[in-house]
C-alpha cells in the first residue's frame, strides 16, 4: 500500500491547560463509550452467532448507536445528505482521518475492508474484529482465498465498505481509486446483483484553524493528532454524503466502475468543501 505524502504537513499549537482538561473530559468519555459498546455486541453476538451464523441483524445497530454519540462527545457538527442504498452492494469513499469509521458507520450498517496491519493494533485492532472488519494482506499468495471471503460476506447480505485509494489524505482532494479490490463483484455472477454506491466524506475544520485539521494520513502519529482533535475548544463538521448507487453491470471493467465511483466522489468533495479543494487533483 503506497502512503501519501504531501510536501508539507501542518503544525498544531500545544494545547492550552484548559485544552488538556477537555481532552481528557473528552477522551475518558469516548473510552468509556466504547468499551461499553463494544461488551454490549460481544454479549450480543453470544446469542447472534449461533442464531444467525454470518448474519449480523442486531450488533451493527449497536456500532452505528455509538457512532453517532461520539460526535456528541466530540462536540462535533455531523451532516448526512442523502440515503443510504437498501439493495445489496457495498460502498466506497475517500479517506481522510481516523474519524472516517466514525461518520461512515453513523450512518449506515456498514463492515469495513482494512489492511490487515490494523488487527494488531491495541484496542483498535479489537474493537475492529468485534465490529466485523474484513482484513486483507498484500500477500499474492492469500488472494484466492481473501476473494473467497469477500464474495461469501457480500452473499451473507454484508455491506462491506473499501477506501480504494489504499491510502489516507487530508481531506483536500480524492487520489485516484485503485480497481483492484472492484474486481471481487465482477465473480461468478455478482455483477448482475450488486450494486456499488459512493460516499463523500467532507470535513469542514473550525473556524480560524488549518483547513487540514481533521486530515490524518502518512507518518503523522495518532496520538498527537487525537490529543488536538480532543483539545479544540471550537470544533468544526463533518457531511457524508450519499451519490446514488451504481450497477456494476453497468460497466464492462473494474477499471471503469473504480473511476466512475471515483469521480462522484471527487464531485461531491468539490461540491462540499469549493475552494478548499487542491485543484491538481481534480
Amino acid at each position: 500500500m503506497t502512503t501519501w505524502r504531501p510536501e508539507e504537513e501542518p503544525t498544531f499549537a500545544a494545547p492550552t491547560a484548559a485544552g488538556w482538561v477537555r481532552a481528557l473530559v473528552r477522551a475518558i468519555s469516548l473510552g468509556f463509550l466504547t468499551s461499553l459498546g463494544l461488551v454490549v455486541m460481544l454479549l450480543s453476538r453470544l446469542l447472534e452467532a449461533p442464531l444467525c451464523g454470518q448474519a449480523r441483524p442486531v450488533t451493527p445497530f449497536i456500532t452505528q448507536a455509538v457512532c453517532r454519540l461520539a460526535f456528541l462527545i466530540l462536540g462535533m457538527g455531523y451532516v448526512c445528505r442523502g440515503q443510504p442504498m437498501a439493495h445489496r452492494g457495498a460502498t466506497v469513499a475517500n479517506h481522510s482521518s481516523w474519524l472516517d469509521i466514525f461518520a461512515l458507520n453513523a450512518c449506515q450498517r456498514v463492515y469495513f475492508v482494512s489492511k490487515a496491519e490494523v488487527s494488531g493494533w491495541p484496542f483498535i485492532g479489537w474493537l475492529a474484529r468485534a465490529t466485523g472488519t474484513v482484513f486483507i494482506e498484500r500477500d499474492p499468495r492469500r488472494a484466492r482465498a481473501q476473494q473467497a471471503e469477500f464474495e461469501a460476506r457480500l452473499r451473507a447480505g454484508h455491506r462491506l465498505l473499501f477506501f480504494p485509494e489504499g491510502t489516507s489524505t487530508d481531506g483536500m482532494r480524492v487520489l485516484p481509486f485503485k480497481s483492484t479490490l472492484f474486481q471481487a463483484f465482477y465473480t461468478h455472477g455478482l455483477e448482475h446483483v450488486m450494486q456499488i454506491q459512493p460516499v463523500t466524506v467532507a470535513y469542514h475544520a473550525p473556524a480560524g484553524a488549518d483547513k487540514r485539521f481533521y486530515g490524518w494520513w502518512g507518518e503523522m502519529d495518532l496520538a498527537p493528532h487525537l490529543m488536538h482533535t480532543l483539545a479544540a475548544k471550537r470544533q468544526g463538521r463533518v457531511e457524508v454524503i450519499f451519490h446514488p448507487p451504481v450497477s456494476v453491470d453497468a460497466f464492462a471493467s473494474r477499471k471503469a466502475l473504480a473511476l466512475d465511483c471515483e469521480r462522484s466522489v471527487r464531485a461531491g468533495l468539490v461540491a462540499a468543501l469549493g475552494a478548499a479543494i487542491d485543484p491538481s487533483d481534480r
